[in-house]
């Protein structure tokens, strides 16, 4: 198994990364305030203003760390990496599944199943623990019509009503993600899922922590060969990663959601640590934004049985798992592609 490497994050605004030997030197005001080996590091993820300078950016590239920039409030904005990985005959394998409709469904069809499944999971999780009768039935029937969902999914259907039935769940569950907050309800209520911006806290959680893993599917498709930009649930666009955004669909409940909850109900993050911007979306302080970078962290490194693999893994693994599974798939070894199932 691939050894779990960390993630340098680098919030620090005017902070600057340069090479000291095999060393990334993070400076503040020309201070070194962090030395990291190169060897134990995956990537490196920049917000804001945040430089670097081109022989740090050399020796990411030779030891195959991707560099990410993204804005303050985590909007990504450019990656700098080596050579790509990985053969050709993958990809073109890649390439022509992503036109054969079949083929493309099948797919589909796993990432749905499973989102939906992982959508439930946490759904009656938050049931089974609610202390309000009112929000436990809101959740249980959630649950059964996300569960009634799931069996009318069929892999023959075609990709675009594949694509209504994944809408429909996720409209479903964020009716009722109010009712797993519990924790400080005044300032961090839920009224429905907004991107960009987003227009309340828990909607700015969940976009930075849906970045975070975003970047990290797309560092594992890369890691395995696979091309990040040719996908199957979203359709291709200029710019988009959308192999990561479909890969990112059953992993969201159960990395990024769960932990957003788990952050909010624990009161490990405040009212105090956001701020409304003038276009009116919501934002973090830089407090807050290392309070949840070190939380994701910490969760990566939990441990799960894979439900395909029958193995311990952590959770930090699961992208480069889901990764390497898909590129089973399309080379032949496995008839279809086991997407990730949350038990």
């Amino acid at each position: 198994m691939r050894p779990l490497l960390n993630t340098l994050y680098v919030t620090t605004q005017g902070a600057y990364l340069a090479r000291d030997g095999e060393s990334v030197d993070v400076r503040v005001e020309k201070e070194s305030k962090l030395r990291v080996p190169i060897k134990t590091l995956a990537s490196i993820v920049c917000f804001g203003q945040v430089s670097c300078s081109p022989f740090l950016m050399g020796l990411c590239a030779e030891n195959g760390v991707k560099l990410a920039f993204l804005t303050e409030h985590g909007r990504f904005l450019a990656r700098v990496e080596g050579p790509v990985s990985g053969n050709v005959l993958l990809r073109r394998l890649q390439y022509h599944c992503a036109d054969l409709p079949e083929r493309a469904s099948s797919i589909v069809h796993s990432i749905v199943l499973a989102k939906v499944a992982n959508c439930r999971s946490v759904v009656q999780r938050g049931a089974r623990e609610s202390a309000s009768v009112d929000a436990a039935a809101a959740l249980e029937a959630s649950a059964r019509r996300l569960a009634h969902l799931a069996n009318g999914l069929k892999p023959s259907q075609p990709v675009a009503e594949l694509r209504g039935h994944e809408g429909e769940a996720a409209r479903d569950y964020f009716s009722v993600f109010d009712h797993l907050i519990v924790g400080d309800k005044e300032n961090f209520c839920f009224h429905g899922r907004s991107r960009r911006p987003p227009l309340d806290n828990v909607n700015a959680l969940l976009s930075f922590v849906y970045t975070l893993l975003t970047h990290d599917v797309a560092w594992a498709l890369e890691t395995v060969g696979l091309d990040p930009a040719v996908g199957y649930l979203h359709a291709e666009r200029p710019g988009r990663p959308s192999l990561a955004l479909d890969l990112v669909e059953d992993l969201r409940p159960v990395i990024a959601d769960r932990l957003v909850l788990t952050l909010v109900n624990r009161r490990q993050v405040a009212a105090p640590g956001f701020r409304r911007l003038e276009s009116g979306g919501v934002t973090m302080d830089d407090a807050t934004r290392k309070e949840v970078l070190v939380a994701y962290q910490k969760r990566k490194q939990e441990e799960i049985v894979h439900p395909f693999l029958e193995e311990r893994v952590p959770f930090g693994m699961i992208p480069f798992v889901q990764a390497t599974l898909l590129a089973r798939h399309l080379r032949g070894d496995l008839e279809t592609y086991p997407s990730f199932l949350w038990k």
